[in-house]
């Protein structure tokens, strides 16, 4: 993975891979400037499995930005939800499969220069019907997704502006 900030933009824009299926990705950005910063994230999936919801969590220095004029989406996902702390979001209602990249756009307010979050991923279970992956991805929406063991990453970032 490696990213660009844009400075006088606000912009930090992030694209990677993404090739393990049993560990989350916690994920550690070098910033120009602690504050507001707008997120663009674009990750190809390398696994063998569809992607049917996305989460992220940030760390306890940041949250994320939920006002009428932040932008929070995703080309593969028709929603999202974030919990009320801003701690916690999770993009749903769509699926990334095996080759295809993702993109998701989101805001974070943060006190540190280099801030970490987590990504998780939910693939359906194969033998699961579909009345049991979609209760499945009901409950991991509302409650999160369980930890993992984490793949950490330093994301290396170029500065403009």
């Amino acid at each position: 993975m490696a990213g660009v900030a844009d400075v006088r933009r606000r912009v930090l824009m992030i694209s990677g891979a993404i090739d393990t299926t049993d560990h989350d990705v916690s994920v550690s950005v070098n910033l120009p400037e602690p504050g507001r910063w707008q997120i663009i994230k674009s990750e190809t999936n390398l696994t063998d499995q569809t992607w049917v919801a996305m989460q992220v969590v940030m760390d306890s220095e940041s949250t994320f930005v939920n006002d009428p004029e932040s932008l929070v989406m995703s080309r593969q996902f028709s929603k999202s939800f974030m919990t009320p702390d801003q701690r916690r979001l999770t993009f749903y209602g769509g699926e990334v499969r095996p080759g295809e990249a993702v993109l998701k756009v989101y805001e974070m307010e943060t006190s540190a220069r280099k801030p970490a979050y987590s990504y998780s991923r939910y693939s359906p279970i194969a033998t699961d019907s579909m009345e049991q992956s979609q209760q499945t991805l009901e409950e991991l929406v509302t409650n999160g997704m369980p930890r993992r063991p984490m793949v950490e990453l330093i994301v290396p970032v170029t500065v403009i502006g």
